[in-house]
């Protein structure tokens, strides 16, 4: 399967950036943007959408300092393909929306680039544990990792008290991949306010995704239930499953 589109009639957008830039505020107001149009909407993240990932997470974030790059990276990708199992496959061949705070991406940026695992052999084990599942639109909120450290509260977790070398290589590869994939992945500017960001993002949601609600007639669009007026939004698919 090519994307979450073909994985049945949902849709999947995750967030991706650094620690700190501001995701899970953002996940938010995209969740009731969606839900103000009759939509069904399921948040979830990586690690800890599922009672397994919510141990992994503790595992990888808070455990020994001694867990190396290999183990983490296993890690990840067994959460990953629980995850996918039990959670966002099924979410998508109801019809709904998934909002996903981390996916693929992530574990390119920092298990394949920053751990310096590779990006390919990271990319081969996560395909491997999703069955090949990639998200429809993936937004990659984009802050400088000296910004984002300034945001961060709270006692830092391991990954979080990395260097700042280590969190610009997290940025660096985050920017190739949005390079290299420009149909998938839009690039949000982070360092404004919160109401800035989300008008940047609702502009791709409007662009990519509201559109396919236009033209319906009033009475038609307030009588459409949310599975199916999910239904129209793949007029914006392409052949290969990948939003216009």
């Amino acid at each position: 399967m090519g994307s979450g589109a073909q994985a049945g009639r949902g849709l999947f957008i995750t967030f991706e950036g650094g620690d700190g830039t501001g995701k899970s505020t953002q996940i938010d107001r995209v969740r009731r943007w969606f839900e103000e149009r009759g939509q069904q909407v399921v948040v979830t993240r990586e690690p800890g959408g599922t009672e397994l990932g919510t141990t992994l997470r503790q595992l990888v974030q808070n455990g020994p300092d001694d867990v190396d790059p290999r183990t983490e990276a296993l890690l990840y990708a067994a959460d990953r393909a629980y995850h996918v199992a039990t959670l966002i496959r099924p979410a998508l061949e109801r019809g709904e929306i998934v909002l996903a705070d981390r996916y693929i991406d992530s574990s390119l940026a920092y298990q394949g680039a920053a751990r310096s695992l590779g990006v390919d052999e990271i990319r081969s084990l996560s395909m491997w544990a999703t069955e090949s599942l990639l998200p429809d639109l993936t937004l990659l909120i984009d802050v400088p990792p000296e910004v984002a450290a300034r945001r961060r509260g709270g006692e830092p977790d391991r990954m979080e008290r990395e260097s700042m070398e280590f969190h610009e290589r997290v940025r660096h590869q985050y920017l190739a991949l949005a390079d290299s994939e420009a149909d998938r992945i839009v690039v949000i500017d982070g360092v404004g306010t919160e109401d800035q960001v989300f008008s940047e993002i609702r502009g791709v949601l409007e662009e990519r995704v509201d559109a396919a609600f236009q033209g319906l007639p009033e009475e038609a669009a307030k009588d459409t239930k949310p599975v199916e007026s999910q239904a129209t939004l793949w007029a914006l698919l392409d052949e290969d499953g990948i939003l216009l």
